[in-house]
């Protein structure tokens, strides 16, 4: 069967995955957790627990502020200690629960056995409350709410869901670990997804560069049993996981400009994210742990940790040896689509999925020239947009003309300065310009909303 991949744009860097041998291995606890109420798309959590009290393993500490927000969950059992801002990765403060650790006891109700449990409840309502409850997010990035994505609007209907296995992200195998050793449960969780979106069928994609993971999923489908799933060899192509893309690479169909992947029937899910699905379903066991990749050439101990959330990345990387002295520049992620961590002492989040160490060669860019009009940006940007536009209009300010063009599509892959001959830092330019068009966007938004309300009255 022939492979599958996009058809507009993409690159192909080399994928350096130096840690896929690493089996998922458990990160002891630390003495302290930080989490953050403010780790998922829409508004922040509110926090439900006061300092002084005692917490277990899975109990709720943060209700929802809103629809598009979520459940935070105590990853450890301790004391609250403080309630109050700390430097989030980015270096900006946000809300965060501290809590000292004192053992770890779970929370009452919460099956905590490598039972495998492939009986899914009828209920599909009640499925999706359990996952809404189990805080539950997107874990391939986005970390939207992963109800919301379940509940579509009227008029929408699924057609296919899609459960991304790719992780074209260079440097990344946290994915490809559990696809590996948890691959069962991602198999049920797929078919918990299968059945809340009307028994549609489920396609698993993954890049062939992962024939071990392609192989051993095929095996427990059968085994399993499940009807309607499938899996889908993908190309190795960047970025080949980015939603819209795998939407049409499996599809065949295009999501328009500002639409949602449902527009086109698809629901598409991370691979880790429908593990946490299985357990919020299965097992009654909410997110508080995530698997984290920690690589790159400089560091002596690749690793694929399972992280409790709320752990600070220093604990983590002293646990493996220490910040190595090559080690010029640490990101949250992989090496194009992540973020550069601001300080050590910041805490993991439910979207943390690899920390990357790379040294000062590795991280210095050329010098910048003059765009020479060759397109390569263009040819390489999967959204089909032409970033020396947008680049040209991000430094003019021109925010309507950013609009017009479809700045607020660009999914800052970082397609366009990788197959930039001039090395010009067309992503960091058209983030601002991107950021710019979409204030206007949700300020008229707003406008239109207010002016609405006040027709009522």
């Amino acid at each position: 069967m022939s492979k599958r991949t996009f058809s507009i744009g993409g690159v192909h860097p080399h994928d350096n995955k130096m840690s896929r041998e690493c089996a998922l291995e458990q990160l002891p606890l630390a003495p302290t957790v930080y989490i953050s109420v403010a780790q998922h798309i829409g508004a922040p959590a509110v926090p439900v627990v006061a300092v002084g009290d005692k917490v277990k393993v899975g109990q709720v500490i943060a209700e929802p502020g809103g629809f598009v927000s979520t459940f935070i969950h105590s990853s450890v059992s301790g004391t609250v200690k403080s309630i109050g801002p700390r430097a989030d990765l980015a270096g900006k403060p946000s809300s965060h629960i501290e809590i000292a650790v004192e053992g770890d006891e779970w929370a009452e109700g919460i099956d905590t056995t490598d039972t495998l449990v492939t009986e899914i409840p009828s209920d599909n309502k009640a499925i999706i409350e359990k996952i809404r409850r189990g805080g539950v997010v997107g874990l391939g990035g986005a970390t939207v709410p992963t109800h919301v994505k379940l509940s579509p609007p009227p008029g929408s209907k699924c057609e296919r869901v899609i459960i991304n296995g790719c992780e074209c992200e260079p440097y990344l195998t946290s994915d490809y670990r559990t696809l590996l050793e948890k691959g069962d449960k991602v198999v049920v969780g797929a078919a918990i997804l299968r059945q809340v979106m009307g028994n549609v069928p489920c396609t698993i994609a993954i890049e062939e560069n992962k024939p071990e993971a392609i192989a051993h999923i095929r095996e427990v489908i059968a085994r399993l049993g499940y009807q309607g799933i499938d899996v889908m060899v993908m190309k190795m192509m960047y970025p080949q996981g980015g939603e819209k893309q795998l939407i049409d690479a499996v599809m065949h169909r295009q999501v328009g400009s500002g639409a949602l992947p449902i527009s086109v029937g698809a629901v598409v899910q991370n691979v880790c994210t429908t593990l946490a699905v299985y357990d919020a379903v299965q097992k009654n066991k909410p997110i508080v742990d995530n698997s984290v990749t920690v690589t790159g050439a400089c560091f002596p101990k690749q690793a694929n940790l399972m992280v409790r959330v709320g752990t600070p990345l220093k604990y983590i990387v002293d646990y493996l040896g220490g910040v190595p002295e090559s080690a010029a520049k640490v990101i949250s992620g992989g090496p194009m689509m992540g973020r550069a961590v601001a300080n050590l002492e910041a805490a993991t989040v439910k979207g943390t999925g690899g920390l990357l160490f790379l040294t000062e060669a590795e991280t210095r860019r050329q010098s910048a020239g003059n765009c020479i009009r060759c397109g390569k940006c263009a040819d390489a940007c999967p959204m089909g947009l032409e970033p020396f536009l947008l680049n040209k209009l991000s430094k003019a300010g021109d925010v309507e003309a950013l609009e017009a063009n479809a700045a607020h599509d660009c999914i800052e892959c970082g397609c366009c300065m990788y197959s930039c001959p001039a090395h010009i830092p067309l992503l960091d330019n058209i983030r601002m310009g991107k950021g710019a068009a979409l204030g206007a966007i949700r300020a008229r938004a707003a406008a239109a909303k207010a002016a609405a309300e006040a027709a009522k009255k």
